[in-house]
């Protein structure tokens, strides 16, 4: 009974990661690494205590499909998805396996939860609320771009929440008395087509949406965005890093950390189903002051009081 009592505590769990993009943009997110030091601090050592079974769809919701397949038949204990398409994709293998979502702009809506209070099936984890963070972004644009009159929303076809996040823009907008013009990009080819149209618009500025792919390809976009001399915003602070000139939002990397929590709880008994969602409480503002004199914008003082860190 001894040895059998040592085998099971010692006996290694057994935990899913599915990203939707590259296991290279997870990495230099520091997302997959958040994930693994959240991991750490409840007391489990990758190795010893727990393997990671990590499973990339490469920005193609198909193999992602095949992937979160691939983590069901190796019965894992519990799933960790970054990416509203890894949302989907972990959800539509299995109604049994926990998962922990890293961001989700309306859990709800989305059907992964009956609310966020208490979800009641196998999914829990980070509810991203990004419909007040669009206003926001229309509005710190407006703060630097008094003359802003045309507003590009780049959004990804693929993503079905940007559709939502549109009207959202378009609403914030209009308040601002500005016309948006929405352009689709779900390929490396199309975010460069998409910029050469921006070119002939003549937009004054770019709304970002949030979205797994773009975070990936957050140096293309920043690239494109400088040689326009666009201002533009994010959601995550690495597209500031990236050479973007703004970003509001939660910071999803530090989610994956936190996610960590929620796999200790399930991993000890507890139910999905029966841990609320976590709503943002904090949303980050980071200022790119390189970019800013690059592209020839004047961030008012009002504007950078209110950053929480500022690239110099």
């Amino acid at each position: 009974m001894p040895l059998l009592s040592l085998a099971q505590e010692t006996r290694l769990r057994r935990v899913g990661f599915l990203y939707f993009g590259t296991e290279r943009s997870a990495r230099e997110l520091r997302r997959y690494q958040g994930f693994i030091e959240g991991m750490r601090e409840s007391g489990y050592v990758l190795g010893k205590d727990f393997m990671l079974e990590a499973r990339y769809g490469d920005g193609d919701p198909k193999w992602l499909a095949a992937m979160a397949a691939e983590l069901v038949k190796m019965n894992v204990e519990v799933i960790v998805t970054g990416g509203t398409a890894a949302n989907y994709a972990a959800q539509a293998v299995t109604k049994t396996i926990p998962i922990v979502i890293t961001n989700s702009p309306d859990p709800v809506g989305e059907g992964f939860a009956a609310s966020l209070a208490r979800p009641g099936g196998n999914v829990t984890g980070f509810s991203t609320n990004t419909a007040e963070i669009d206003a926001k972004h229309v509005e710190l644009l407006k703060a630097c771009l008094p003359r802003l009159a045309v507003l590009a929303v780049l959004q990804n076809p693929a993503n079905p929440v940007h559709r939502s996040r549109m009207k959202s823009v378009e609403a914030a907008a209009r308040r601002h008395d500005a016309k948006t013009l929405p352009h689709a990009a779900d390929t490396v080819e199309a975010i460069e087509a998409a910029f050469a149209a921006l070119r002939q618009a003549r937009a004054d500025a770019v709304v970002v949406l949030g979205d797994t792919f773009y975070a990936q390809q957050a140096q293309q976009i920043a690239r494109l965005a400088l040689e326009l001399k666009l201002p533009s915003i994010y959601v995550s602070p690495e597209n500031a890093q990236a050479g973007g000139l703004m970003t509001y939002g939660q910071n999803i990397t530090d989610n994956f950390r936190r996610a960590a929590k929620y796999v200790d709880r399930i991993l000890k008994g507890a139910k999905p189903g029966e841990l609320p969602i976590e709503q943002p409480t904090k949303f980050e503002l980071v200022i790119n002051l390189q970019t800013a004199k690059a592209i020839g914008v004047s961030i008012p003082s009002s504007v950078l009081l209110r950053a929480d860190r500022v690239i110099q």
